[in-house]
């Protein structure tokens, strides 16, 4: 058998009609009938869809098992035909890519088989595959020798949908079941060449061997009469390189993400199960945001600035005016912010995560090596008295910046993004996020003057969502404190007239310059509420070498 990738077939792609280059069925195809071996991957639902074209495969295979199990059902046709259409729609509207259906056995005769081609016609599916196997089908890896269809019932079932199909570059695949029904490799090659004759597209041959011996020995006496489909999921040891040489068309990965999906949905539960606690997944399941940008909510932010009126996002301003000398010689042409943490600036990495929240519009105080701190995206300003003022006087630099919803960090701090987006649904003018994990208890201690008290401590069986009071912070002590502000706050637009306001009036009173954000912070809490988000852990500061260790673990 000759590489696929150097013969040429006689099948080509059915050009115009009522299809076309650009559809979807003709794109399924161009992969059936192209040169190269391709490869299709399961889904089972819109978000399984996308997730496979955000990886990158060429078409989709619609797996009656993974559905069937979405649903909690058996894969026996226990889920309707029309269940199983509703759950195409979704994911045809989900993705681009070209869909072929785990079409069963075209539940029923000839008669169900042109209807559900017309209906999948009408959802823009690519194609089908239908089986030779009795109504109502059992799932081909369950039991020995099953029923098989009669050869020429089931290629009425194929002529029927051919006639019945909308898009001349529908297709249909026949699937073989033979081989994995016990029968000879003669039967198998029986079966394919009277489907290949009643009008199937390609031929689906079907082995349940732990090796890939089956499906080459069909190659060898098949040729290249039709494009062949396999699923190797019992023989998933095989290299690809042997379908390629072996002349296969396309490999289905035929139930990996339901599968997959599993397995994470298991761990997930058994962990939040044994500690009562959602912080043993959190950071490191996908984040709400990963579900909004999978759904295509930049699409819809983009229709709501063309058809709402408009409200800004966020701002955000950047502390950076420090040098970090704790850092040595890492820091004696740049500052602190600019330091390498995996081949990008510290910098760079916290201004990706407050624009993966929603963040625009980032303000970087600069001070210590100025001309340095230049990255694509923000805007800067300057502290020239960077080396004899505090925090205060550099955020009072980026007072035209404080003009609405503003998040305000230190330039040395990395965090998860689920705290930021936290922070940002908090009901507050002017919240800060603070720690209270146990863990930081002796970091506390050693920096005091971030430490804060609430008027609650941190509770993970809390039900009010009302965000704690703070009392004070700079406590000297540390007796009662109830965590540790981790240099992270958020204003809304009033909160930042309040800050204005305050930074104004410490210019007045003379205690601007050396003032850092403590003082300023607890200034605004004699005034107006200030909220407290707790939360535990998954952020750090960089101040020394083993913070800055830590943080490439982290990033």
């Amino acid at each position: 058998m000759t590489d696929r990738a150097a013969s040429q077939r006689p099948f080509q792609m059915v050009e115009g009609g009522r299809g076309g280059r650009d559809s979807r069925p003709a794109a399924l195809r161009r992969l059936l009938t192209q040169a190269d071996l391709a490869f299709i991957m399961e889904a089972h639902s819109g978000l399984s869809a996308k997730i496979v074209e955000e990886a990158g495969f060429a078409g989709i295979w619609a797996s009656g098992l993974s559905m069937s199990a979405m649903l909690g059902l058996r894969d026996n046709n226990e889920a309707s035909w029309t269940q199983v259409l509703d759950m195409l729609e979704y994911m045809a509207d989900a993705t681009s890519l070209p869909i072929l259906v785990d079409g069963d056995t075209g539940y029923g005769n000839f008669n169900n088989v042109r209807r559900l081609v017309r209906k999948l016609g009408e959802r823009g599916i690519a194609g089908v595959c239908i089986e030779d196997k009795l109504f109502p089908k059992t799932n081909s890896f369950i039991g020995e020798a099953q029923p098989l269809a009669d050869i020429e019932e089931f290629c009425g079932r194929i002529r029927a949908g051919k006639d019945a199909q909308t898009d001349d570059d529908f297709s249909i695949v026949a699937r073989v079941e033979a081989l994995i029904s016990g029968h000879s490799m003669d039967e198998a090659l029986r079966r394919a060449e009277a489907y290949h004759q009643a009008g199937a597209d390609a031929i689906l041959i079907h082995s349940k061997k732990a090796h890939a011996g089956e499906i080459i020995g069909f190659m060898e006496r098949w040729g290249d009469r039709a494009p062949v489909v396999i699923v190797p999921t019992m023989y998933h040891a095989t290299p690809a390189d042997v379908f390629r040489k072996a002349g296969i068309a396309m490999v289905i990965w035929a139930n990996h993400l339901i599968r997959s999906s599993i397995t994470a949905m298991r761990e997930a539960a058994r962990q939040i199960r044994d500690s009562e606690s959602l912080g043993a997944v959190e950071g490191r399941v996908a984040s709400v945001h990963d579900i909004f940008a999978l759904m295509g909510n930049d699409e819809l932010e983009e229709a709501s600035a063309r058809y709402l009126p408009a409200v800004a996002p966020p701002r955000a301003i950047v502390l950076a005016a420090s040098r970090g000398s704790e850092l040595g010689a890492l820091t004696a042409e740049q500052p602190k912010c600019m330091v390498d943490i995996r081949g990008r600036p510290l910098l760079r990495h916290l201004v990706d995560t407050l624009g993966s929240s929603g963040v625009r519009g980032v303000t970087v105080v600069r001070g210590y090596r100025a001309e340095a701190i230049a990255l694509d995206g923000i805007a800067t300003v300057d502290n020239p008295d960077y080396a004899v003022t505090g925090e205060a006087a550099s955020l009072a630099c980026a007072l035209e910046a404080l003009t609405q919803e503003t998040v305000i960090v230190y330039g040395d701090v990395l965090f998860r993004r689920y705290i930021l987006e936290g922070l940002l649904a908090t009901k507050a003018d002017i919240v800060l996020a603070v720690d209270a994990s146990p863990e930081r208890r002796a970091a506390r201690l050693a920096n005091p003057r971030d430490l804060v008290r609430a008027d609650r401590a941190f509770s993970a069986t809390y039900l009010d969502e009302a965000p704690a009071r703070l009392l004070a912070i700079g406590l000297g002590d540390g007796a009662d404190a109830t965590g540790e502000w981790i240099g992270l706050m958020r204003v809304t637009a009033r909160g930042a007239a309040l800050v204005r306001e305050e930074l104004e009036a410490m210019g007045r009173d003379g205690s601007l310059a050396q003032a850092d954000l403590a003082v300023l912070i607890d200034r605004l809490n004699a005034r107006e509420p200030v909220a407290v988000h707790y939360i535990t852990g998954n952020w750090l500061d960089v101040d020394t070498m083993t913070d800055l260790a830590d943080a490439r673990n982290f990033s």
